[in-house]
Formats: structure tokens, sequence, C-alpha cells
């Protein structure tokens, strides 16, 4: 590897993901040293290792993991396997049935509960346990059809991993006390769950099977959001990003219905859906950064600061 080769992949990254020409500081001083720890790791475990990903909506985790798993394969030489969170859940079928049986918020995908975590289990064990003709099939959601993609659409893994990546805005969450959960934290809260059965069974969703799932993690990485106000302004962003790249598509074909089945968020839909995030996200933004093995702020411009890595005891 010469650092011309590694400018250009860096370069090359930048210009495709459509980045300001200054997230190649942001490589420098953020993503390489990230890049040594998890190498690092590896060394000493002598296995696969799984490192987490965790950052509220926004602050720039799957930007993150893409530059992490093309850098460590095609620099390092290590083969990186990455999914997010987003990519389990589960099927709009599954979630109108759980709407049925437990509480109607359960229809809108994001909280634990929504997550089908035993099939990222069964992931994370392919991916490390494949041999050298093995191949993984990684799921895939497709958040504009808020559905998950078809098994045959997967993206496919060759191999074993010797690092696997998994993004997402609730990994390493913990639940919380009983009695936090009486009040609620907002209107949705308030007026869609007035008796707190959604919250309730969240947070034991977060007790049981996520804990399970999140003890796959040999490390934490945490993209810290300076605050809540800044979480709604990125996620509105990110619709309007998403709502950008569908029109666009849409209008290279010729089918008058295709935009029919799409579900683009208007800015009121994206205020009531961070709702639903925003107990844990709160949590999290109080909890985790103490935990985190690697904590990197998120400035309100994007911006990222040098890792703060946890001294390992």
């Amino acid at each position: 590897m010469t650092d011309s080769e590694l400018k250009t992949t860096i370069d090359t990254l930048i210009e495709k993901e459509g980045l300001p020409q200054n997230y190649a500081t942001t490589v420098k001083q953020t993503i390489l040293p990230l890049i040594e720890q998890i190498v690092s790791l590896r060394n000493a475990k002598k296995r696969t290792v799984v490192v987490g990903i965790h950052g509220a909506q926004g602050t720039g985790k799957s930007t993150l993991a893409l530059f992490l798993t093309r850098l460590l394969c095609d620099h390092w030489q290590y083969p990186t396997a990455s999914f997010s969170l987003d990519d389990l859940y589960l099927t709009r079928a599954e979630r109108r049935a759980l709407a049925e049986q437990v509480h109607p918020l359960f229809m809108t995908r994001g909280v634990p509960g929504t997550h089908d975590v035993e099939l990222g289990e069964w992931v994370i064990d392919q991916l490390r346990t494949a041999g050298p003709g093995d191949h993984t099939r990684i799921p895939a959601f497709d958040k504009s059809h808020d559905d998950r993609v078809p098994s045959s659409g997967w993206p496919v893994f060759d191999g074993r991993a010797e690092v696997i990546l998994v993004e997402g805005w609730c990994l390493g969450a913990l639940p919380e006390e009983e009695n936090a959960l009486a009040d609620p934290l907002n209107a949705l809260e308030a007026e869609e769950d007035p008796s707190g059965t959604w919250r309730r069974y969240v947070n034991q969703c977060l007790k049981g099977k996520y804990q399970e799932f999140f003890s796959e993690l040999d490390s934490l990485i945490m993209l810290k959001a300076p605050s809540m106000s800044r979480v709604l302004e990125w996620r509105t962003l990110q619709e309007h990003k998403l709502a950008e790249k569908v029109n666009s598509a849409l209008n290279e074909r010729t089918s008058a219905n295709a935009a029919q089945d799409l579900r683009i968020m208007s800015d009121q839909e994206v205020i009531r859906f961070i709702m639903h995030y925003e107990r844990v996200t709160r949590s999290c933004l109080k909890q985790l950064p103490s935990r985190a093995d690697a904590l990197i702020e998120v400035s309100g411009d994007h911006a990222l600061s040098r890792p703060h890595f946890r001294t390992q005891s």
C-alpha cells in the first residue's frame, strides 16, 4: 500500500458519495486511527472481530462504515463485511402483525422490537465461519417502500470476513428502569401510548434478545450527536435526500404509476417519526459515551472529532 494509492481511494470515495473535499481531513484524523484500533484488535484476538458503530439518525454511520470497509479491504487486506441494524427491520407484514397483537405503533419501523435480531446473529455467524468458497447473503431493507428487499436481491459476501461492521442507531443501548417509563416523554407517547404498553414492550425487547445481539460486539464506536434537536434536523435532511434520489430515478422511468407505492415522509411526518426514537436516543446520549470503546463527537455541521479511545482495564 502506498500513500498515493490510499489517497486515490479516499478521493474517489469522497467524489462518489458527494462529500466535501475536506472530508479527506476527517479520514486522516478520525477514520485512520479507528482502522489502526480495529487492526490491533483483530491481531490481538486472532479471530474475526465484530465492531459496532452507534449513532443517532444523520450522524454519518453509513459513511463511516463505507470508508472503514473499503480501506480495510483494499489497503489493509482485511476482508470486511458490513450491514446496518436497519437492514434487519421486520417486513411490513410482520410489523402489521405485531401492531395488531401488541400495539399499533409497531407498524412504524425503528424501535427495539421491530428488528429481526436473530437474523443479524445468523449473518454474523455465517460471515465468521464461512469457508473460502462460501457465500453469505446479507439482508437489505428498502426504506422508500418501507419493506425488506426479497432475499434474491440481497448483496453477497464471498468467503470469511476478518472484520464485521454493524451500524445502527440503538446499537449498544441499555434498557431503562421500569419507573422511568411511567411518564410520557413526548406528544406521541402521551397521545398514542397513554397506558405505556408500547414503550414497556420496547424496553422489554431491549432487555432480552437485543442485549444478546449486542453481546456479539468486540468493540463499540459511538458517533455522539450534539443534541436531540440536531437529530431531528439531520433526519429531515436525510428524507429530503431520499426523496430527491427516488424522484430522479422515477424521472428516468416510463411508468406513470411508479411512485404510487413509495413512502417518502413529509417534514411533519418526520417529526412524528423521530418521536418513536426519542426515548432510547436520549438514554443513549447519556449512557453510552462512558461505555463506548471509541467516542467521536459530531458537531452541528457534521464534522467529526478525533476518536477518544477508552482505556481498557
